[in-house]
Formats: structure tokens, C-alpha cells, sequence
């Protein structure tokens, strides 16, 4: 048999056995490691993805050998640590990826790294606090506490406080925080009856998952979306309770808080698809937790399958009703030149490029589409021994907005875009692809 070069066929996930003993097996860990690293330095298509990669590639090219076994084990720890699961490596890189006898899955063995490490007991205390958003996030939206919070977050002072304290960058953007929550001001569409128009796969009612990030950060995002969808005839409710989709513990390599998020979640999110709802989040990295890896994870939950029929980023059902005639495209202002990054974790959902088909309806608009990583993650970018690299990878984004010299920059992850606009420095703040349909429809 002779070992093909590449893979020509489309690339398969495979569950991840992470309640099996071997999955934190030290010893089998490390040997699936060496495979893997030794085939990425073989390769290397992968360098301008993110650190993970140059910093593999440089470890192998200071060793000895000049090969991966001239890398201390150690070090490969300096790979995992690099590594916030982006997907990208494997969606539109990666040549070796399952059905390749090779099966190579980077992102998910870095993952099963992580979980060893977090299960060692090695996760930093700042890691696991920046990671809790339900609780940052309840603490930091309450009244007066957050003016508080936000105050410190804006001042040297505090920020020197949070570097010596919990090694957050004193340069790196922090997000603001509001007392007057999504949930707060949806608070009413709880439990809301309603009929929707079906099309195609779409039941025409949707349920708006807030996420933990929009329901206390930006809420204005998740309104804009409340507003466009409701003028395309779409009522909206919200769900009873909702806890964070797991996704920064995923990362954390937290598996089990993983779990206890996905058991709080599942009954309500299940509840509402069975009376009709689809449910639809704003933030990609949520969407793509729900779509692939909690099924991943829990391979067996048949609750979880139903979900994943029935989730939806928010484009991608917006153009689903477009496909069957019941999209309002009776626009009233033209946007201009649009420059338009791509999330990461919406680009590996492989619904294709939604929000840029859509924006691209808009008379007298001209979407420039950027597709590469903007470096964020939610908190790598923030993390003091981080940000550098994360501003290294965000760089080429910010260098093609200026070139294009875009009326309007954004990406459909809002910590992607402000991250942007940090980079850029120019006083202009990004526009969610929502805010810039609402704009569009005159709303």
C-alpha cells in the first residue's frame, strides 16, 4: 500500500473518547504528540496560522538534531500553550486529516493535551477565573459594580493592578461590562407563544441563545439582531435560564465543566426546538459548540444531535429564508465599502460565507472579505505572555482594512472586532454585520 500524499476526500471528525483512562495517559499522550509534530514539520503549510506552528518549528530548527526528537518534551508544552483551538489547521490546511491513514486532528490533540494538563492541576488561577464567564460576568453587570469594574479596566493604575495580580496585559483591550444585561431587557420573552412561517429547513420562530459575552458586554448587538430579525416577520423569545456554551472552558481543557454547562443547557435549549423554535446565537464560537464539539464529545446524547439540526448562526439562517423567498431585501442604505473579517469559528462551520453573501445584497455595497485569524480567542489576546503574539497575528487584518479603506470594518465575532480595532488605532470603533444590516434597512 502505498501512502498517499494529501487527502482528496472531505474531512471527518472523529468523537472524542475523553471519559476513557487513556485519553490521560501521559506516556501514550506524548508518543501521539512526537507523530503528529514530526508529520507538521514535514509540512509545514501551516506557519502563518497562528504561534503554534513557528513556535513547533523553531524548537525543531535550535535542537540538535534538527528533527523532532531533538526537542525536549517539555517544550512541547510551549506548542499546546499556543494552541486556542481555532480549527483552522484542520478545516483549510491541513492535507492528513481523517479519512487520511495518517489521521491527523491538531486542534483535538491539543485538546486532549490541555485536558491532561488541567486534570494534572496545572491551570493557572487566572486562567480559571478569566474562563468563568457566568460568574465574571454576574459580578461584573451588577449595578454600580460595574461602573466600578469598568473604571479600573480604563485606568493605569488598575490595569497595573491586573497584571501583577492575574497576568492580563496592561496594553491588551478588556471589554466593557452593563448592568442593563440582553436577558434584562428580553426579560419579558420568556416563555413567549408564537407562529412562524416555515421555509425550508427553517421553522420561522427562533429562540436568541444571549451567550454570556452579548448578554453583558455588548447587548446591543444581540437588540440589532432582535430588530432584523422581527422586521423579516421572525418572532423571537429568549430561553427560561442559560449558562455559558462551555467553549472557554473547552479551551481551559476543562472537560468536566464542560459537561456540567452542556447539562444545564441541553433540557431548555432541547424544550424550546421541541415546541417549534429554532435557536439561533450571535456569537460563532457558541454556534460551533452546540454544531460540532459538544456532539463530539458526547457522541451518544441523542438531545444533542436533535440540537445541532436546529442551531443556526444568525446569517446563515437569515440566507436559508432568502433561498425560499422570505428575506426583506428592501434596503434603504448602501453601506459602501464594507471590509469584512471572517471568524474562525464561524469559517469551520463550512456553511460558507453568509454574512459577505448577504451584506453583498445590499445595493451600492462592496464587501472586501479578510480571511485570517485575528488572533483574539476571547483570552489569549489579553494574557500578558500572549499579547504580543496575538497582535502579530491580528497585524495582516488590520494592514488589509487600511488598504481598502472600508466606510465600515467588522467581524462577526465582536471580541474579533474590537481586537481589530485595537490593532488599527485610528478612533474608529468595528460594526458587528448586524449593526450594518440594521443601518441597511433603515431601522
Amino acid at each position: 500500500m502505498t501512502t498517499r500524499e494529501g487527502s482528496l476526500q472531505a474531512p471527518t471528525r472523529h468523537p472524542i473518547d475523553w471519559t476513557d483512562p487513556e485519553f490521560y495517559d501521559e506516556g501514550a499522550l506524548f508518543e501521539e504528540l512526537e507523530r503528529v509534530y514530526d508529520i507538521c514539520h514535514g509540512c509545514r503549510r501551516c506557519v502563518s496560522l497562528c504561534q503554534a506552528f513557528p513556535t513547533l518549528f523553531d524548537l525543531v530548527d535550535e535542537s540538535d538534531t534538527l528533527e523532532v526528537d531533538g526537542v525536549a518534551r517539555e517544550d512541547y508544552w510551549r506548542v499546546v500553550d499556543h494552541c486556542y483551538l481555532c480549527d483552522l489547521c484542520f478545516m483549510t490546511k491541513c492535507p492528513y486529516v481523517p479519512p487520511h491513514e495518517w489521521n491527523l486532528d491538531f486542534p483535538h490533540l491539543m485538546l486532549r493535551a490541555k485536558a491532561l494538563k488541567h486534570k494534572q492541576g496545572r491551570t493557572r488561577p487566572r486562567d480559571r477565573i478569566l474562563s468563568s464567564t457566568d460568574a465574571v460576568g454576574s459580578l461584573a453587570g451588577i449595578p454600580v459594580i460595574s461602573g466600578v469594574v469598568n473604571a479600573v479596566n480604563r485606568s493605569a493604575v488598575g490595569r497595573k493592578l491586573l497584571d501583577l495580580t492575574l497576568g492580563v496585559h496592561p496594553q491588551a483591550r478588556l471589554p466593557e461590562y452593563r448592568s442593563d444585561t440582553l436577558r434584562r431587557r428580553l426579560k419579558g420573552r420568556v416563555g413567549r407563544r408564537s407562529a412562524g412561517e416555515a421555509a425550508g429547513p427553517t421553522t420561522g420562530k427562533v429562540a436568541l441563545f444571549t451567550t454570556c459575552y452579548n448578554n453583558v458586554n455588548e447587548p446591543d448587538v444581540g437588540l440589532d439582531l432582535v430588530t432584523v430579525f422581527e422586521h423579516n416577520g421572525l418572532p423571537i423569545t429568549i430561553p427560561s435560564k442559560e449558562k455559558c456554551c462551555g467553549m472557554p472552558k473547552l479551551e481551559l481543557g476543562d472537560l468536566e465543566a464542560v459537561r456540567q454547562a452542556k447539562d444545564a443547557n441541553l433540557p431548555i435549549l432541547e424544550s424550546l426546538v421541541d415546541a417549534g423554535w429554532d435557536i439561533v446565537a450571535p456569537i460563532p464560537s457558541c454556534v460551533l459548540m452546540f454544531k460540532q464539539e459538544l456532539p463530539l464529545l458526547f457522541p451518544d446524547e441523542e438531545a444533542l444531535r436533535k440540537l445541532r439540526e436546529h442551531i443556526y448562526d444568525p446569517f446563515e439562517y437569515l440566507m436559508l429564508r432568502h433561498k425560499h423567498g422570505k428575506l426583506r431585501t428592501e434596503f434603504t442604505r448602501p453601506l459602501g465599502k464594507v471590509a469584512y473579517h471572517a471568524a474562525c469559528h464561524q469559517r469551520v462551520q463550512n456553511i460558507g460565507h453568509k454574512t459577505c453573501e448577504l451584506l453583498s445584497l445590499i445595493p451600492d455595497t462592496q464587501v472586501e472579505l479578510i480571511e485570517r485569524c485575528s488572533g483574539h480567542d476571547g483570552t489569549y489576546a489579553v494574557k500578558k505572555e500572549f499579547h504580543e503574539y496575538s497582535m502579530k497575528i491580528v497585524r495582516p487584518v488590520a494592514n488589509k482594512i487600511k488598504q481598502t479603506a472600508a466606510d465600515h470594518y467588522g467581524s462577526d465575532c465582536p471580541m474579533a472586532g474590537r481586537h481589530i480595532g485595537h490593532a488599527l488605532a485610528d478612533g474608529r470603533e468595528p460594526e458587528h454585520p448586524l449593526t450594518l444590516l440594521r443601518l441597511a434597512y433603515g431601522l
